[in-house]
């Protein structure tokens, strides 16, 4: 039953890592397996009408890219004539919102697949023998999720993914931990060890070649009874502290990244979990600082890493969820004193909290208001997502207290994101003005000019201001009134001139960034003349 077409579809958002489900679905139906003809898209890319096919996967990623995950899913549906039964829809968002999913009367007949391809083909995918679908009797072959991912497919599209010389593997499912934020226990269960990395490395490099740098994706992989044996298995594979590859003329840097983070919770009952650690080619050390009520064992885990020489480091910073603003100030200053007194680097990279099963970024946490959520975007925006933990760069990002914090939240966005425009250079007149109305506020003003700024979009600021009063609050208001983007280009430009860079923007590569720190609403998607030429194929093709 060999040679049957088989679609596979990544949404156009962007992300760092190549879609590791669509890539070993790839394998069950390529050369290595049934033989069939795959190909990749990202996107709703047109070229996809000029095949017919026998199925189409679809991958999905964060709950809050619902609306590109229902263009690609309409997308496959016109593809296939409206025959839903060829179309399947998996990955983390179809797992946590199943339901959502589901409840869709417009994806009426779609198969959304829950939680991992963990058993033979056939039940996983759900595939009914009645009806004598594709492979339905391949209810003993090997699971799915058990198989070498497809390199060759990431040849199909012109997407650049950060990270893609390296192998992507686990170590572990699952996580000890039952955290109420997190996705993990829903989607993977109790932690547990999985198959062989040596098999899944040495599978990559017969099929598609030897790559740089390991990532493994294991969700706690300190919590594991095997962590010993799991660095020692790291080692005997070539990622050992110091590790290279050799590449024609060229020695090349090896990395081995747990891009899930490792839990300060047990690294501080220990050093010897650094110890270990510190034995491979560990880069950066990614450790979670979710609330402050971690503080003390994250500082210990922290000065374990110094005292073993781990000195590259990284953290994920939760907020929006029971922290308040006062909480994530604190977190990202310990970091600023860590690094001070360990002579250590850190940068960290705030996650803002959605719920796992909501379909748009809008939840407001209760110690929040959407003001100063938008205005720490802005704030990462300008630092390409990262806080850095150098005290003199920190410090002009975010401030060296906490009411320095809050007053940077407090500021007009394009305050925010020009910030050098307006502190030192030809806006500095206009920011010192701000500054003097904004003194003058009495705590109520200021609460009430908060909450006018929450009630309504940015772009309604301009035609709102006569519900304020007259006088220092309507002319704290003015200055919240959106630049023209025109304006604001101007600015742009007149500081390249002066060559003002963004703080920190240079000092961590794309490869050792976050998935996803909610920086760009921007799609991926085929060239500019793509709806045109979907209308001319289907009209070829009808």
């Amino acid at each position: 039953m060999a040679n049957k077409n088989i679609l596979l579809i990544e949404p156009g958002y962007r992300n760092k890592y190549p879609p590791l489900g669509l890539m070993k679905i790839a394998q069950y139906h390529g050369p290595e397996g049934k033989r069939d003809n795959v190909r990749f898209v990202k996107g709703e890319d047109p070229s996809a009408y000029e095949a017919a096919w026998d199925r189409v996967y679809i991958t999905t990623l964060f709950s809050f890219e619902w609306e590109r995950t229902a263009r690609s899913i309409n997308h496959a549906l016109d593809l296939v004539g409206g025959q839903a039964h060829r179309v399947f829809v998996g990955g983390i968002a179809a797992s946590l919102m199943h339901d959502v999913y589901n409840a869709n009367p417009e994806w009426r007949g779609i198969r959304f697949i829950k939680g991992l391809l963990g058993k033979a083909p056939a039940i996983s995918l759900g595939l009914d023998p009645f009806d004598e679908e594709l492979y339905a009797d391949d209810v003993h072959g090997q699971p799915i999720e058990d198989l070498v991912p497809d390199y060759s497919i990431l040849e199909h599209i012109e997407y650049q993914y950060p990270v893609s010389d390296a192998y992507f593997t686990y170590t572990s499912r699952g996580c000890v931990r039952k955290c109420a934020f997190c996705g993990v226990p829903a989607l993977e269960g109790m932690q547990r060890d999985t198959h062989s990395l040596t098999h899944v490395v040495e599978g990559v490099n017969r099929l598609y070649g030897e790559k740089r740098d390991l990532i493994l994706m294991d969700n706690n992989v300190v919590a594991s009874a095997n962590f010993k044996d799991t660095v020692a298995e790291i080692i005997d594979l070539g990622f050992q502290r110091g590790a290279t590859l050799k590449r024609g003329r060229y020695e090349l840097q090896r990395r081995v990244d747990f891009n899930q983070g490792v839990d300060a919770r047990i690294l501080c009952k220990d050093p010897m979990y650094l110890q270990q650690l510190a034995r491979i080619a560990l880069k950066p050390l990614r450790i979670a600082f979710d609330h402050l009520g971690v503080k003390k064992p994250y500082a210990q885990a922290i000065r374990y890493a110094a005292e073993a020489g781990i000195t590259e480091l990284s953290n994920y910073m939760l907020y929006n969820f029971h922290d308040d603003p006062k909480d994530l100030f604190e977190r990202m200053r310990l970091n600023v004193s860590l690094n001070e007194e360990l002579n250590i680097r850190i940068f960290s990279f705030p996650m803002r909290y959605q719920p796992v099963n909501r379909p748009d970024r809008g939840h407001i946490g209760k110690k929040w208001n959407s003001y100063y959520l938008r205005s720490m975007q802005v704030v990462l925006q300008a630092t390409h997502g990262v806080v850095s933990g150098a005290p003199e760069f920190f410090r002009s990002a975010y401030g060296d207290t906490y009411d320095e914090f809050e007053n940077i939240l407090f500021r007009p966005h394009h305050f925010i994101f020009n910030r050098y425009w307006y502190e030192q250079f030809d806006g500095k007149a206009e920011f010192e003005e701000f500054q003097s109305v904004m003194s003058s506020l009495a705590c109520d003003e200021r609460t009430e000019l908060i909450g006018y700024l929450c009630d309504r979009d940015k772009n309604d600021y301009v035609h709102d201001l006569n519900e304020l009063a007259p006088g220092k609050l309507r002319d704290a208001a003015k200055f919240f009134v959106p630049m023209a983007k025109a304006d604001e280009a101007k600015i742009w430009e007149a500081q390249k001139k002066r060559r003002v860079e963004n703080i920190g923007a240079y000092l961590v590569p794309d490869d050792e960034r976050v998935e996803d720190a909610a920086l760009t609403d921007e799609d991926i998607q085929p060239r500019a003349n793509a709806v045109n030429k979907i209308d001319k194929i289907k009209q070829v093709f009808a």
